[in-house]
């Protein structure tokens, strides 16, 4: 089967956070190091599962940022998430830039699994903030 949902959200902002330092609200993920993280405008206001957010104890969701799986760091606020991007070379990620969230190699299952849900909720909870494009099979 092909996946017939998909989505995608800009960076909005790309930062350094130093070892040590946490993200997201009441720090619940702590950089292991230097680690590059770039903020998304994507959050659980629009629908994305907030219990997919990552913490010291658990991994949460990934994205998809240019060819590379890329961790979620911290939690999903109501406007904005965070995604670990250290993997990817210095600079090849900008504000504006899109991320995959939801589709190519992340499939609604996947990211249900990651918020301990279904896929059914997943997409029926997918909000009417976002853009949608139609396109023929």
């Amino acid at each position: 089967m092909r996946p017939v949902v998909g989505l995608q959200a800009r960076v909005v902002q790309v930062r350094t956070v130093p070892k040590g330092e946490t993200v997201g609200y009441n720090g619940t993920w702590t950089a292991k190091h230097a680690t590059r993280i770039a903020v998304v405008a994507v959050g659980y206001g629009d629908g994305y599962p907030r219990a997919a957010s990552a913490m010291d104890a658990a991994p949460g969701a990934n994205a998809i940022v240019g060819d590379t799986r890329c961790p979620i760091a911290g939690r999903v606020s109501m406007d904005l998430l965070a995604i670990d991007i250290t993997a990817l070379p210095d600079h090849s990620i900008r504000r504006g830039d899109f991320v995959t969230l939801l589709g190519g190699d992340i499939g609604v299952d996947e990211l249900a699994v990651a918020a301990g849900t279904i896929g059914y909720e997943v997409l029926t909870s997918l909000g009417h903030r976002y853009h949608c494009v139609y396109r023929p099979a």
